[in-house]
């Protein structure tokens, strides 16, 4: 029992120790998610893997890859291999996932990593070790996370020219959070919640070309810290961006005073809220060349005016201004010697109806004026030009577009004394038609009235410009306004069938008319401009002709140097028409020579039908085909015959054969025929009849039907050969009509009797059956010797009578 005891102790001993093994293996074995594949990269090394939610960092397919775009995906971690295969990265796009941590070694290996962007993640905290290996970097964004503080992490950034940080949380920037970075170009700081912030911090960064600052807690809480900020980033040539701020009173402007200090000209309020009495205050600490408000909202105070010295500032822009309370809104009229120094005024999309004419008299230098996206009238806008009076007298530009004016007169008579006005821009406005005449400046060379509803183009248009914009209108014709100085006109989204005639523009140079109604132009048409350089003309309707897409390949395709550039794209040049060719490229297109010169090609055609006919006819001559058709005829009728005949052998009433055969032969031959032949076949016994043409034919009767008929009445067709009978013409009649007999099957009809020794080659090639018969048949040869003509005329009786052999 004790040893059955034993066994089961180590029976229980091994099963748990194989269960605690199994156990441990399973516990010291983590879960490895499978890494996805990310292959949408192209030619140039661009992997796009946004947007596509990844939990992880996914393999790429291209180990090469240069640019790699992880944004918008659920990345949480970057492991430390997950970028060890890409050492050829320059770009690396991590924004906008929910990455919380990063392993220290996971840039390591990217020491040519040039851009880098972790912005808008969870990362609590910023680990300097991350880019200490990062010697390349130049751009650098780490906005909208959650850290505290920067952290010493910049010591080895010595190349980076853009840098942007910060978020909600960010509480404090300490000196040397930036040591190692000193020529930075751009500058980013969201700093709304900043508490504390060393003097210094961020003073080494030089030269700043741009820098924004979103610091709205600080300008309400700790006007001190943003002085701070504001000194040791501004710089002489430093374009300031002030966003996200509330400046409510005179106190908040007192930050500013730095910029002064260090000669910033440039400043720029984004998404700001200003009263009136904080955007003067800021104007006379502030000696700025350059002042723009964009998405801004004004709030009206009661503001009191202490004049200053403002020389030094000549541009000021507002875009997207809204003024809160506007009929409480402070004029400035009292201004004067503040707006007298403005050169540059934009007041874009800010709901502005007028300027009034006492404001305009402040505005002594302007030289710049854009008023565009506004609800200007007519009405409003001579109260702002002063009645035409001249007011604004060095005005150069004016930009009125997009408002809500409607007469081209009364825009005209405003601006005829403004004796310095080069550029007008009156576009998206509501004019529907032109006046006869008009008057304006003899300085204005450029003018814009697109996107209009102008129907018809007048004298109105002044002769000095040069160019000119008439774009999107519902124009239908140009054709009566001469312009000899135009170098520029815009033409596209109209209702042209042609191009305007050139010899109205001898100094145009750029031609746009896209988008019209354009069935085709021609080399005539170019001609005419006779200096035109560029053209555009895509996006109409073109017919697509023989002429044009010739005179479109031909032109532009190589062949002519020197000639007018098409600036836009072949995709803009489609066919319209005709049907077939609907939607394809000019370029492409291929037309048959049938299509484009019916008349050559009809001429053509009835040239080499009429050259085919003759060389036609002249090889029915060489191939004796004439020959064939008529020895064809006569074939047919010597069937039709025959076929008679054996019907009149059935019926029994059919004629008996009246020859032995019938003698062929030329008449040169005629003494041997009758001297010798007839007496000794005729004479014979039993006596032979022979028919000879001299003797039996029918007279009356066509030639080639005696011959026929004395071929069917006779049993055999007895041919005396000689070289009289090859070139004799009615002999070769015999031998045709022979020779269809052959063919017909009755080889036995022929006897060939040589008179004199000739060659199968003297046989035309034409009566191969019977070349074949001297080739292969054995024929009577009339011998010279006395002793062998017995013989001969003995082999002959034979011959006709139909016997089987034929002696030696």
């Amino acid at each position: 029992s004790s040893t059955l005891n034993n066994l089961f102790f180590f029976i229980f001993l091994f099963l748990s120790l194989s269960f605690s093994l199994s156990l441990f293996g399973q516990s010291s074995t983590p879960e490895v998610e499978k890494r996805s594949t990310c292959d949408r990269c192209d030619e140039r090394l661009f992997c796009d893997c946004s947007s596509r939610n990844y939990r992880h960092v996914p393999t790429v397919t291209v180990t090469e890859v240069v640019t790699l775009d992880l944004s918008f995906n659920d990345i949480t971690t970057v492991a430390e291999d997950d970028l060890r295969e890409y050492t050829w990265l320059r770009t690396l796009d991590l924004r906008s996932n929910r990455i919380q941590s990063i392993h220290e070694w996971a840039f390591h290996l990217l020491q040519g990593l040039e851009s880098l962007d972790l912005s808008y993640n969870q990362l609590a905290a910023l680990n300097p070790v991350w880019f200490s290996k990062l010697l390349s970097l130049q751009h650098l964004n780490l906005l909208g996370n959650c850290y505290r503080t920067l952290g010493p992490g910049g010591t080895s950034l010595t190349r980076l020219r853009f840098l942007r940080f910060g978020n909600p949380a960010l509480e404090e920037v300490r000196r040397g959070d930036l040591a190692g970075v000193r020529q930075l170009d751009q500058l980013e700081v969201y700093g709304n919640n900043l508490k504390r912030y060393d003097p210094g911090s961020l003073g080494d960064l030089w030269p700043l070309r741009v820098v924004t600052l979103r610091l709205r807690g600080p300008f309400q809480d700790n006007l001190t810290l943003v002085s701070s900020i504001f000194h040791d980033v501004s710089y002489s040539e430093t374009f300031l961006v002030v966003a996200d701020v509330l400046l409510s009173e005179k106190t908040s402007a007192a930050p500013f005073s730095e910029i002064n200090r260090r000669r910033v000209r440039s400043i720029l309020f984004q998404n700001a809220t200003l009263t009136d009495e904080a955007m003067i205050h800021v104007l006379e600490v502030c000696h700025l060349r350059w002042t723009f408000l964009q998405s801004a909202w004004c709030c009206v105070t009661k503001l009191h005016i202490l004049r200053f010295y403002f020389s030094s500032m000549y541009i000021f822009c507002m875009f997207y201004y809204q003024v809160m309370e506007v009929f409480k809104f402070t004029s400035f009229l009292n201004l004067g010697f503040l707006l007298k120094y403005l050169r540059q005024i934009s007041i874009i999309n800010c709901k502005v109806y007028v300027m009034p004419c006492l404001t305009s008299h402040l505005l002594t230098q302007l030289e710049y004026l854009d008023l565009s996206s506004n609800l200007l009238t007519d009405l409003t806008l001579t109260e702002s030009l002063c009645h035409g009076h001249g007011i604004l007298r060095n005005l150069r530009v004016i930009n009125v577009s997009d408002n809500a004016l409607k007469s081209l007169s009364i825009v005209s008579k405003l601006v005829t004394r403004l004796d310095k006005l080069i550029h007008l821009d009156i576009s998206q406005n509501a004019y529907t038609s032109m006046p006869p005449t008009c008057s304006w400046p003899q300085t204005l060379t450029h003018l814009n009235i697109s996107w209009a509803k102008l129907q018809r183009v007048t004298h109105c248009l002044p002769l000095t410009l040069e160019i000119l914009d008439l774009g999107h209108n519902d124009l239908t014709a140009f054709h009566s306004v001469a312009l000899p100085v135009l170098r520029e006109l815009h033409l596209s989204g109209n209702k042209l069938r042609r191009l305007p005639p050139g010899w109205l523009f001898p100094s145009l140079e750029v031609l746009l008319i896209q988008s019209n109604t354009l069935n085709m132009f021609g080399p005539m048409d170019l001609q005419l401009y006779r200096k035109l350089r560029a053209l555009q003309a895509g996006q109409n309707r073109f017919v697509c002709s023989c002429e044009f897409v010739y005179f479109m390949v031909w032109r532009w395709g190589g062949a002519v140097e020197g000639s007018v550039e098409l600036t836009d794209r072949w995709d803009n040049y489609l066919c319209d028409s005709p049907l077939p060719l609907q939607g394809q490229r000019v370029d492409r297109v291929r037309l048959s020579p049938f299509q484009c010169h019916r008349i050559l090609v009809v001429s053509a055609l009835c040239g080499c039908v009429l050259a085919s006919g003759i060389l036609f006819v002249i090889l029915l001559w060489k191939l004796h085909v004439v020959w064939y058709v008529r020895m064809m005829w006569a074939w047919l009728k010597a069937k039709r015959n025959s076929g008679n005949q054996r019907r009149r052998d059935a019926a029994g009433n059919a004629e008996p054969l009246c020859y032995d055969a019938f003698v062929s032969y030329s008449e040169q031959d005629a003494e041997w025929v009758e001297e010798f032949l007839v007496p000794e076949l005729e004479n014979s016994q039993p006596p032979l009849s022979l028919c000879l043409h001299k003797r039996d034919f029918l007279p009356g009767h066509w030639i080639i039907d005696n011959i026929i008929n004395a071929m069917e009445r006779s049993r055999r067709t007895l041919f005396v050969l000689s070289e009289h009978f090859v070139h004799s013409n009615w002999c070769r009649y015999e031998l045709d009509f022979s020779h269809f007999r052959l063919f017909d099957g009755d080889s036995e009809a022929a006897v060939l009797v040589l008179l004199e020794p000739i060659s199968k080659d003297d046989v035309p090639k034409r009566f191969c059956k019977l070349r074949k018969l001297m080739s292969s048949r054995t024929y009577l040869e009339w011998p010279q010797e006395d002793e062998r003509r017995a013989e001969f005329w003995s082999n002959l009786r034979l011959a006709v009578r139909g016997g089987d052999e034929l002696k030696d």
